[in-house]
């Protein structure tokens, strides 16, 4: 049976892949810019880019989701009832408290985010806390409790900075190739092909990364959420009133999406179904009830 630890080691590991990854990426950029340019110290440049840069995303992605989210504090005498069920389901989950914050939104949603515990922080709706009764505030609530114990914030929020970086140095460089040196006896049509090749590569890369954050994750959360409550129901319920909820969250960004306990976007047809970080909520419901 899944635990609150079950995946700890596992995601800590896919973190640094995740980080070798995108200095391999960032590496490789700079490899192709100072061939084209015969200019090594492009390559110097992209290293000390990508090492400051992925330093970075592991210690403050979690200030740049909240405040790309609009997230505030949650003040413990207007919301002390949420604090009251965050603070019981984290002794029974054997964690620490996590930051509360608040995020102004009528569509009902909530995220965790943070490199461990001692930095770990849960933002909520304003409509998730109207809509909600406490059994399935609790669900939710334990939910992302789950990805904070079992480590999967430390690859997520990791994703929130390196995506977008690996897409601005793509840009910088194809952006590059209209005031590159014509003279250059290097560039042409090889330098044509590469750009093309690096403008259909930066896209592709943003999204083995942001997918590299597995739906697995997400059927893990709630099954663990499920058992630090004993009432698998109170969360299905919770996903079920999300699912029928079709507001927009005007502060959600394709950086931040995958940090939601469901789809911000609301976007359930088409293409979009290929690429969707999480799994289908009547999915996560289905399994709730069958473990129940």
């Amino acid at each position: 049976m899944a635990s609150l630890y079950t995946h700890k080691e596992q995601n800590i590991l896919k973190s640094w892949l995740l980080i070798f990854l995108f200095i391999g990426v960032v590496i490789g950029f700079g490899f192709a810019f100072s061939y084209i340019y015969n200019d090594s110290s492009i390559l110097v440049i992209a290293i000390v880019i990508s090492l400051v840069s992925s330093l970075s995303s592991y210690y403050y992605s979690d200030t740049v989701a909240l405040a790309v989210s609009k997230a505030q504090k949650a003040d413990e005498r207007i919301y002390k009832e949420v604090h009251n069920i965050l603070e019981n389901l984290s002794i029974t989950a054997g964690v620490k408290k996590p930051r509360l914050y608040i995020v102004e939104s009528p569509q009902l949603n909530a995220f965790a985010t943070g490199r461990n515990e001692e930095n770990a922080a849960i933002a909520v709706t304003t409509g998730l806390l109207e809509k909600l009764d406490r059994s399935e505030l609790e669900g939710v609530i334990a939910h992302e409790l789950a990805h904070i114990g079992n480590k999967d914030i430390l690859v997520s929020t990791i994703v929130v900075i390196l995506v977008g970086l690996v897409a601005i140095v793509s840009d910088i460089f194809l952006r590059s190739l209209w005031f590159r040196d014509r003279g250059n006896s290097k560039s042409g049509g090889a330098l044509i092909l590469i750009g093309v090749a690096l403008a259909i590569l930066a896209p592709i890369v943003g999204t083995i990364i942001r997918l590299a954050v597995s739906r697995k994750r997400e059927f893990l959360a709630d099954a663990t959420g499920a058992i630090l409550t004993r009432y698998p129901e109170g969360l299905a319920s919770a996903l079920r009133k999300i699912s029928a909820d079709s507001t927009p969250l005007k502060s959600a960004n394709n950086g931040t999406a995958h940090l939601w306990l469901a789809d911000p976007f609301k976007k359930k047809r088409g293409l979009h179904t290929l690429f969707m970080t999480h799994p289908p909520i009547q999915q996560r419901i289905d399994a709730l009830i069958k473990r129940n």
